[in-house]
This record gives C-alpha cells, sequence and structure tokens, in this order.
C-alpha cells in the first residue's frame, strides 16, 4: 500500500490505525458505518438465550450482547466470485 501511495510504511501504519480508531468509536456508539464499494459494518444485539453443554448436559444462561456484523457490498460479491 505504501507503494502503491507513494508514502512511508509509517505513514501507512498511523493512516490504519487512526482509521481502525474511528470505526471503533463510531461502532462504540452503535452507528453503522457504510464503506461505498466494501461493505457495511455495524453493531447488533444479541438477545439472552439458555445452552446446553453437551459433555455435562447442563443448561446456562447466555446473556445479552452487542456483536458486530459485516454485509459485503455486492461489488466486492462480484470480485470474489470472479477469483474463482
Amino acid at each position: 500500500m505504501a507503494n502503491r501511495m507513494g508514502i512511508s510504511t509509517k505513514e501507512v501504519s498511523a493512516l490504519t490505525q487512526h482509521f481502525c480508531q474511528e470505526v471503533g468509536a463510531l461502532l462504540e456508539n452503535e452507528d453503522s458505518i457504510n464503506i461505498q464499494g466494501f461493505g457495511t459494518f455495524e453493531v447488533k444485539k444479541k438477545l439472552e438465550r439458555v445452552v446446553i453443554n453437551p459433555a455435562t448436559k447442563q443448561r446456562m444462561l447466555v446473556p445479552p450482547k452487542l456483536v458486530i456484523s459485516f454485509k459485503a457490498s455486492s461489488t466486492i460479491k462480484e470480485q470474489l466470485k470472479a477469483i474463482k
């Protein structure tokens, strides 16, 4: 990436780190992020649920939580199909 952009690897590293921090801050606020031509990141809420340990048959309650979801754009999906 540094060669293509004509900048140093340290600058690319700093830009990447800053980008990840900004994405993280937006997701902490439960905002969705749409990167045109790439996809959408969003925070989804998973409800609490009961799971069973297959070894002990013990039932456990898993508390609700927030998870990050990614949906690829149709452009990326088409490019990946072309690679196969």
